[in-house]
């Protein structure tokens, strides 16, 4: 396990370098000039010498390379800047901005398991019969909805026909129901087929057919080994839509007026604010590899054969 997460520390350095140069060149080749956006005016009322002046406080008129190694230089002291807008350091306005974000991605996934895990264990205790069918049609729709047209229905019921929800804010647990079920569903639909796949190839072992044989409880069998063994695909796959969950937590906090990350960066966007748009890019890369390697190291705790060396090879 020590030579696992040696790697994957190598790997997330990696992937901070690749991250930086590709999000510094990006900002750089992006249309618009965030000196106007800053000066907030109209080319016409600007003069060239207070753009000049603004420049040269950015570092602008420095070449690329200069420019590109304080910004890492920055980075190994843990300091991405200070926003172009705000005049804030852009760590300290991402970490103002996370928890409200982190309790948006739980709800999500609060959301999730509450669905695929009863739907996938039905479904594969009842293939081809109806509650299987029930689970394959859930499946289907809440693989071919868009997270955001989900919100948009969810806020058109329940908020404005119903008025049972409400559709913006944040602090109580009413607030969470609708922007959690929006960014959840359509993953719960993706991992109760996943899980019902996994429970499937796990019913079919030898190993379960012989604690049957034995007279052992299927519930135990269910919880204890078919189970366990069934969420090593899924808990592969979790690790690798997590880049796709941060990215619809972006769209729902704009359509649900969240003030996390995802709304913090679109605003940035728009106003060329770089320093911020760079900080969430590096920030979403590092949590992806960490979530990643947790995932790897919960291998060891799920599957006894990779303790024991026979899983790594297969």
């Amino acid at each position: 396990m020590l030579l696992l997460v040696r790697k994957r520390l190598l790997q997330l350095m990696m992937v901070v370098f690749v991250l930086s140069i590709f999000t510094f060149g990006l900002m750089k080749l992006a249309p618009g000039d965030p000196v106007m956006e800053i000066l907030n005016a109209d080319e016409m009322m600007v003069t060239e010498a207070d753009q000049e002046k603004l420049r040269s406080e950015l570092g602008f008129d420095q070449p690329l390379y200069i420019q590109y190694g304080q910004w890492v230089h920055g980075l190994i002291q843990l300091d991405l800047g200070t926003s172009y807008m705000s005049g804030k350091p852009v760590w300290n306005e991402m970490m103002e901005r996370l928890p409200v974000t982190v309790q948006l991605t739980a709800g999500a996934l609060l959301v999730m398991v509450s669905i695929s895990v009863p739907l996938g264990i039905i479904s594969a205790r009842y293939p081809g019969k109806w509650p299987d069918h029930i689970s394959r049609i859930l499946a289907l729709i809440g693989a071919s909805i868009p997270s955001f047209w989900l919100g948009l229905m969810l806020i058109y019921i329940f908020a404005f026909k119903l008025q049972i929800l409400p559709s913006t804010g944040i602090g109580s647990f009413s607030q969470m129901i609708l922007p959690s079920f929006a960014l959840g569903f359509s993953l719960a639909a993706v991992y109760a087929r996943l899980l019902r796949a996994g429970l499937l190839e796990s019913f079919s072992e030898d190993y379960i057919q012989a604690g049957r044989a034995r007279g052992v409880k299927e519930w135990r069998l269910l919880w204890f080994h078919a189970f366990r063994a069934a969420l090593l695909p899924v808990i592969t796959v979790f690790g690798l839509s997590m880049g796709s969950l941060l990215g619809g937590a972006v769209v729902i906090e704009m359509l649900f007026s969240w003030p996390g990350l995802g709304s913090m960066v679109v605003d940035a966007i728009f106003s060329r604010d770089y320093p911020v748009i760079q900080g969430y890019v590096l920030l979403t890369g590092v949590f992806v590899v960490v979530l990643n390697l947790l995932v790897d190291i919960s291998y060891y705790l799920i599957d006894p054969r990779i303790k024991q060396g026979k899983g790594e090879n297969a």
